[in-house]
């Protein structure tokens, strides 16, 4: 059976949490496939928030089994937050959460090389999240890198200690100012390793091999967002791995001829949490006002997010490198109230007009042309049918169907998972 993907499409923030939640009862299997504690998955439902970072929001479903896979990297100290998060809930995981053997592992000190690296930018600074990603997967393409499966041999608390040093070396080699006590951190890594050890390590890409033989429905989930991929996104402002379809195969070792629909999901306007370009970017009251109804505060940093009209030249390129089959808008709510929309259907790009995403978006090489749209003002929290949307709300989709030639079948109209029109 074909593996279904879902991933976001701007930079990151599109609601991907809330989508997996809604569509896992369709689903046996949630793996994430790539990324790590720097993903902040949120999910409403009973009342309640409830942030992930690394496990899959597939967890609060009692039939469902969640798989964290090779391509992501796991920081145990935070996995272990998460762990004591679900304890609180009585969510039983023992059962229902696998991790992959092939997952690489976070240690302390990549967290310090990553503050280490960060400091030494100064005003050249990338945004980094500071959870040791970048220098975790440094480490698995530079081939020293610390798997969960080395967790099960006898020796890998020599294999820890050797390139805990190494990274100390690579620190001092920053000739930055960092506080830290090493063997403080150590003593909670070491802690948290144990409780990771406690759960079920699978050799994951036969397992969902064999899941897929046995006819189970598997639901990939990406992180972050398809412009910050480390090829395709906006580079160097980008995370570390493939978040793009691609990622799904490499992440769970799925062949590409294996995979099914591809969920794309994206806000009705667009969002950035930390440095790099942003074309569409709102510095007036417009963007304080969906910065502020739609409370764009980073989920793993508390970061305010920058706010901007929606990009479709963006958007077009991302569908187009993902293989887009569904697109899933987000926050249609945080517009109403708008008497007017924009949106970007095509770039001023040294001085051409183009509609394709170039090389180089930075503000001096790119201008935004805009369409203006008629807003809507009707409260969508109330609303539970297609049928009863605005018109101008029905006539913004319309265009965006038929720029992006694929269909919106599901619009999200508030962050509870109760708050979704399907199409």
């Amino acid at each position: 059976m074909a593996v279904d993907l879902l991933l976001g499409l701007q930079w990151g923030d599109e609601g991907k949490g809330k989508i997996v939640d809604v569509l896992t009862s369709k689903y046996n299997i949630i793996a994430r496939f790539q990324g790590g504690p720097n993903a902040g998955h949120t999910l409403v439902f009973n009342g309640k928030k409830h942030v992930l970072h690394t496990i899959p929001s597939g967890i609060f479903h009692d039939d469902a089994t969640n798989l964290v896979g090779n391509g992501v990297v796991i920081d145990p100290v935070i996995f272990k937050k998460e762990l004591d998060k679900l304890d609180e809930q009585n969510v039983n995981y023992k059962t229902s959460l696998l991790i992959s053997r092939k997952a690489h592992i976070i240690l302390p000190t990549h967290r310090l090389l990553d503050a280490a690296s960060e400091a030494s930018k100064g005003k050249a600074k990338i945004g980094s999240t500071l959870k040791g990603i970048g220098p975790t997967y440094m480490d698995k393409t530079g081939r020293n890198g610390m798997r969960v499966g080395d967790l099960e041999l006898s020796d890998w608390k020599e294999r820890y200690r050797a390139l805990a040093d190494k990274h100390e070396a690579m620190i001092d080699f920053y000739n930055v100012e960092i506080q830290y006590d090493l063997a403080e951190l150590e003593a909670e890594f070491f802690e948290a390793v144990e409780v990771l050890k406690s759960l079920q390590f699978i050799d994951s890409e036969e397992y969902v091999f064999q899941a897929q033989k046995a006819g189970k429905s598997i639901l990939a989930e990406g992180a972050q967002g398809s412009l910050l991929d480390i090829d395709f996104g906006t580079y160097p402002f980008v995370t570390s791995s493939n978040t793009t379809a691609a990622g799904a195969c490499t992440g769970l070792g799925v062949a590409p001829n294996q995979i099914g629909e591809v969920f794309g999901i994206f806000k009705a306007y667009t969002t950035r949490v930390g440095s790099g370009p942003f074309p569409t970017e709102l510095f007036d009251e417009d963007g304080a006002t969906m910065a502020k109804v739609g409370h764009e505060f980073g989920a793993t940093t508390g970061r305010p997010r920058r706010c901007g009209w929606l990009d479709l030249v963006a958007l077009k390129y991302a569908c187009q490198v993902n293989g887009v089959t569904q697109l899933m808008m987000m926050k249609a709510d945080v517009l109403s109230g708008f008497k007017s929309l924009k949106v970007c259907t095509a770039y001023k790009y040294k001085g051409e007009v183009i509609e394709h995403f170039p090389y180089n978006i930075e503000p001096e090489n790119v201008e935004p042309i805009y369409t203006e749209f008629e807003g809507w003002s009707e409260d969508l929290t109330k609303m539970s049918d297609y049928s009863e949307l605005p018109k101008a709300l029905n006539d913004y989709i319309a265009f965006l169907e038929k720029a992006l030639e694929t269909p919106i079948t599901i619009v999200s109209v508030g962050p509870d998972r109760k708050e979704t029109i399907f199409r």
